[in-house]
């Protein structure tokens, strides 16, 4: 599959096919929904979506390890080694993630300063363990979600002006994230981390010592899950507002993204389904749904690319 793969994105240099299958391997092991949703993607257009994919991973990775060893510092000088090899800097040698997302980014014109938006963010992360409004969050939801939506866009193609896409893309990004803060809450206190206003938690009674009571004993307090249900209801309104945009993507790509948000919002049904009891349990979609939903969506997809042929210079370009 994967050499089929390669073969229809006109990725011949063995050294670059490579560094896409690691890419590849790296999102079908930890981004289960989200490769779910790529398989419904034309052939050639899966190299660079898993590319981008591994770069993330790649940041996340440097800031979420559990090794004691790993002090703020270190951290923070891998990532900026990972900055200095992406933007060329310095040479990143033989390793296959940047090698994968470097040809992306060229071969697809996306901008440098989503990169560069997508690692403050990660930089942010070192040192910032709360926030205390929804600008100061947003700030950090620009580049860790936000971006990443606008780095796909030229991938998906639309079928107007880019411009009128990105906001709708940027959206989506933007619900994503604040989905898995809802789903990841309890992990995220692990790392000391609470990704949600903090203003907005405190018009409910809610702050951190709460929230780690709440760890503790496995329960979510009254409080808690009203101040919660907010933020799934803030979720829930950004997902119909970036469902408008699919229609201004190209045909073929309608399907992959319509999948992924459906899949993203059957997380908050299952939160919401548990009452919000999101400390000690994970809410997962299962993998009949998720498997239902990618059927339909590759369905959709099949039929799409029949209709609407993408011609060699699109596929080079990422417009079709």
């Amino acid at each position: 599959m994967i050499r089929s793969e390669l073969d229809a994105a006109g990725i011949a240099d063995p050294n670059l096919r490579e560094a896409y299958r690691r890419c590849r391997q790296i999102n079908a092991a930890h981004g289960r929904t989200f490769f779910l949703a790529t398989r419904l993607l034309a052939p050639e257009q899966r190299p660079p979506v898993h590319a981008l994919y591994g770069f993330a991973r790649y940041a996340d990775d440097i800031l979420d390890d559990l090794d004691p060893n790993l002090d703020t510092a270190i951290r923070g000088a891998r990532l900026q080694e990972l900055s200095d090899k992406f933007f060329g800097r310095v040479g990143h040698g033989s390793e296959p993630v940047l090698a994968a997302v470097s040809h992306t980014a060229r071969r697809y014109g996306i901008r440098d300063e989503l990169f560069d938006d997508f690692l403050a963010s990660m930089r942010m992360d070192l040192t910032i363990t709360d926030y205390p409004d929804r600008a100061a969050l947003n700030l950090y939801m620009k580049g860790s979600a936000e971006a990443i939506g606008l780095q796909l866009l030229p991938i998906l193609g639309t079928v107007g002006p880019t411009e009128q896409a990105a906001p709708y893309a940027a959206a989506l990004g933007w619900a994503f994230q604040l989905t898995n803060f809802l789903r990841d809450i309890d992990e995220d206190l692990t790392r000391r981390r609470v990704y949600l206003p903090a203003d907005e938690l405190a018009a409910h009674g809610v702050d951190r010592d709460l929230l780690m009571w709440c760890q503790a004993n496995r329960r979510t307090d009254r409080r808690v899950r009203q101040a919660l249900a907010d933020q799934h209801a803030l979720a829930r309104g950004v997902y119909q507002y970036a469902q408008g945009g699919i229609s201004l993507l190209a045909p073929r790509s309608r399907a992959c993204v319509a999948t992924a948000l459906t899949l993203y919002s059957d997380i908050l049904d299952r939160i919401e389904d548990c009452d919000f009891a999101v400390f000690g349990r994970r809410a997962t979609v299962g993998a009949a749904r998720r498997l239902g939903v990618a059927g339909a969506g590759l369905l959709r997809s099949w039929r799409a690319r029949r209709r609407h042929p993408a011609r060699s210079a699109d596929r080079r370009s990422g417009v079709a």
